[in-house]
């Protein structure tokens, strides 16, 4: 695709980029890219990714010749799985350690004013649904998939996915993912509006850059004010979210200190059922 040309060139900018241990970042032109680097694990989120992601967000937020960004995975199999468990399971913090109210990846809760577009590359389950919610706009290859399978190991989706699932599709549809747990393609989120377009597999970096393309032919003043009053942000803080947060994060207190919870990740790791006790 051609590059957008930058605020007050001639023609376009080639692209630059520069990296972390967790993240990729790379202009081209007014458009950000940023990747989350961990192939090898499934671009799982770890302290490394919750850095390298959330700085890069925060860098757009205050250059002025970034008009979009566009988040996607490496590799070709998953966008991204959701939390390093491995590293849970150390006792590591996998969030951003200077900045935690940014929340999941440093970015689910991390208001900015650019438009933003996940591109998104093979799964997305759990963590990586919570991405792709958190996100402006979402393009997704064939393969892809998406879903909050948390209940399955008794925990709950506390990134975001608990209420802005109910929010971005119909009620019923969203509870149903929610409480079975069971994933949908992304035909099935195409067509219930989680999602902006389906491409082939292997094309969602392109699709999504030419969607940041039509985004910043305009201006960006007026794109990034039409965002806040759209979500009504004040201040870098989208107020009706805020009660969600707040319910979330009382309900993790009780939930993530249950037996279920303990059990449903040490079922997972041996392979085997679950033996739920409610309690």
């Amino acid at each position: 695709m051609t590059e957008p040309a930058a605020a007050g060139s001639d023609g376009p900018t080639p692209p630059s980029s520069s990296s972390s241990a967790g993240a990729l970042v790379e202009r081209r032109g007014n458009v950000m890219v940023v990747t989350i680097n961990r192939p090898e694990a499934r671009n799982a989120i770890n302290s490394a990714v919750s850095i390298g992601l959330g700085d890069a967000l925060e860098e757009a937020q205050d250059d002025p010749d970034v008009w979009a960004v566009v988040v996607t995975g490496s590799g070709d199999k998953s966008f991204c799985a959701g939390a390093d468990l491995k590293a849970l399971s150390r006792g590591e913090n996998i969030g951003h350690p200077d900045h935690p109210k940014w929340g999941f990846a440093g970015y689910v809760r991390h208001f900015i004013d650019k438009p933003t577009i996940a591109a998104v590359n093979g799964t997305a389950l759990g963590g990586g649904t919570e991405l792709a919610l958190a996100s402006d706009l979402v393009v997704a290859g064939e393969s892809a998939k998406f879903g909050l399978p948390e209940v399955k190991r008794g925990l709950i989706a506390a990134a975001g996915g608990v209420f802005r699932l109910v929010d971005q599709i119909p009620r019923k549809v969203a509870l149903q993912m929610m409480f079975t747990g069971e994933p949908i393609t992304s035909a099935e989120a195409l067509k219930w509006g989680l999602i902006n377009e389906v491409v082939p597999d292997g094309a969602e970096l392109d699709a999504a850059l030419a969607l940041a393309e039509r985004i910043t032919v305009n201006a960006p003043l007026a794109v990034q004010a039409s965002k806040r009053v759209a979500v009504g942000a004040d201040e870098r803080v989208v107020a009706a979210d805020e009660p969600g947060w707040s319910r979330t994060m009382r309900e993790v207190v009780t939930v993530f200190a249950t037996e279920d919870a303990k059990e449903g990740p040490l079922a997972f790791a041996q392979k085997r059922q679950p033996v739920w006790k409610a309690k």
